[in-house]
């Protein structure tokens, strides 16, 4: 791996610095521990037996295209070892400072330290040096440096005087030096537990009270502060803990007497949350206090809305740009028939219809609905792969077969091209359909149908990993939501009713 030049360097120093294998890594910055024995061993070989040993060439796994691609990328990317191989997954350290050596000599970055310490660090290694009980080999190797870095570090902090800590000229004896070293170290100690407990109390923060990065542990709710300090009361004392918060110890106390009393909704809390994953986490305060008041739970909005805030069941809401099948112009256009009117007294009446996109992991899908005015219940959904003109024709045929005679609802769309092409326009034409189109790119004028796709979006799709999910199951799940947004989800215009529930109420369904 390494020409035999730097083989024989890392010998030569190996041997001048009394076979100190840190201090040889530390000066050239290679190779690895394992690789300096290994040629240490070969080396003692050689002198005993007065024969050089072959060396076995090993083939090379990387093409030179590769061997390339990688100091291209180490030369342009900041010289960073770990940052081309975290990129190109290939190779370790040591190939790649062998290829980089090879065909860009006195490019590589080269490392003057295996690690980097703090003056703390230092300064408490040689602590632990002067005042040692073990041998200097071993402070070395708890501090995780060698003895020779050890002394450089006693050397530049002491000066070459002996065991003196201070910059003073003035000798201290060795039991006065000890005695303010030991004081030092249990101030320290001090400042490590206060830091301790800060971070304890942040992960706290974080974990049980779902509080965010660079939260003001002042300014938390007391029965917040309560929640904390019983978290940390078996790590930490509970006057360092209520010091910490700001929380006196008759506030703290007054909380747990508080909670030690029957929370008289804990019932209705439960029942809360059981709705709300059982309604796909989409339900507000609103429509949840409709659901309980058809259980017969008479509560106010009110407690409802504190107790949704309490177990932090929040609705997420995200926006994101539609898709758009616009292409162009290709005949004249319909007139705009709604004028932004989407109320109808009776069902088939007023029909929208769209197209929307789903960007998974494994891929798109499209739906394609149309949707009724009259309580916005679904007539009729495709879901596909592919937004071609089969969805949309299989759309219509299906929504055209539940029209009972004499049923002419307008069909308002947008200016897609699916809603233009030659089979989409005769099976309107022969199911007696009235068209109706918005103006080019003004969404507000199918408002309703936009909306529609909002609230799936927002309740389905939005805010859930889709990460290993095949296309072919996401697209089995959005049609049960879809059956479900008939059938289950209720609507507060509607009464608290599901569309079908509110048909079947005036008598229009069965």
């Amino acid at each position: 791996m390494y020409p035999n030049e730097k083989r024989e360097k890392a010998i030569e120093l190996l041997i001048m610095y009394d076979y100190s294998i840190a201090s040889v890594i530390m000066e050239l910055g290679y190779p690895s521990r394992a690789a300096l024995k290994r040629w240490r061993k070969q080396y003692l070989n050689e002198q005993s037996t007065g024969q050089a040993q072959a060396r076995k060439q090993r083939k090379s796994k990387y093409s030179p295209e590769q061997k390339q691609i990688a100091v291209n990328y180490y030369l342009a990317h900041g010289r960073s070892l770990m940052r081309t191989i975290r990129a190109l997954g290939y190779p370790c350290k040591d190939v790649l400072r062998q290829w980089c050596d090879e065909l860009h000599p006195q490019q590589r970055k080269q490392k003057r330290s295996v690690a980097q310490f703090t003056k703390e660090q230092k300064r408490e290694a040689v602590i632990a040096l002067c005042s040692r009980d073990d041998s200097a080999k071993q402070v070395a190797e708890s501090a995780g440096v060698s003895r020779v870095c050890l002394y450089n570090w006693k050397t530049k902090l002491l000066g070459k005087g002996g065991n003196r800590l201070t910059k003073d000229k003035h000798e201290r004896s060795l039991p006065e030096e000890k005695a303010r070293m030991l004081a030092e170290m249990k101030t320290l100690n001090v400042q490590i537990q206060r830091a301790r407990l800060e971070l304890d109390l942040l992960e706290a923060a974080a974990e049980i009270i779902k509080k965010g990065q660079g939260v003001d542990l002042a300014q938390l709710a007391n029965r917040e502060k309560a929640m904390l300090v019983d978290a940390l009361r078996s790590r930490h004392s509970l006057s360092s803990v209520l010091a910490a918060l700001k929380l006196s110890r008759s506030s703290y106390y007054y909380q747990c007497a508080i909670k030690r009393i029957e929370d008289k909704h804990e019932k209705l809390r439960v029942r809360i949350i059981e709705l709300f994953i059982e309604n796909n986490s989409c339900y507000g305060y609103r429509r949840m206090h409709e659901l309980l008041k058809k259980e017969g739970k008479r509560v106010s909005e009110k407690v409802v809305r504190a107790l949704m805030v309490a177990a932090n069941l929040v609705v997420a809401v995200t926006r994101r740009r539609k898709y758009n099948s616009y292409q162009g112009e290709a005949a004249p256009a319909p007139e705009n028939l709604l004028e932004r009117d989407f109320r109808a007294t009776n069902p088939n009446l007023k029909w929208l219809t769209d197209i929307t996109e789903f960007h998974i992991p494994a891929g798109k899908a499209y739906l394609s609905p149309i949707v009724d005015c009259f309580d916005g219940a679904l007539v009729s959904w495709t879901i596909s792969t592919s937004p071609d003109a089969d969805m949309v024709n299989s759309m219509l045929d299906m929504a055209t077969s539940t029209l009972r005679e004499g049923e002419r609802p307008i069909l308002h769309s947008d200016r897609g091209g699916h809603y233009r092409w030659p089979g989409f326009l005769e099976r309107v034409e022969r199911s007696g359909l009235i068209r109706s189109m918005s103006k080019k790119g003004c969404s507000p004028d199918n408002a309703a149908c936009e909306g529609l796709f909002g609230r799936i979006k927002n309740e389905f799709f939005y805010n859930r990993s889709w990460a290993g999910v095949s296309i072919e199951k996401f697209m089995n799940d959005l049609d049960d939501y879809l059956h479900w947004y008939n059938n289950g989800r209720i609507k507060l215009s509607l009464g608290g009713m599901s569309p079908m529930e509110h048909r079947r109420n005036l008598g229009l369904a069965i």
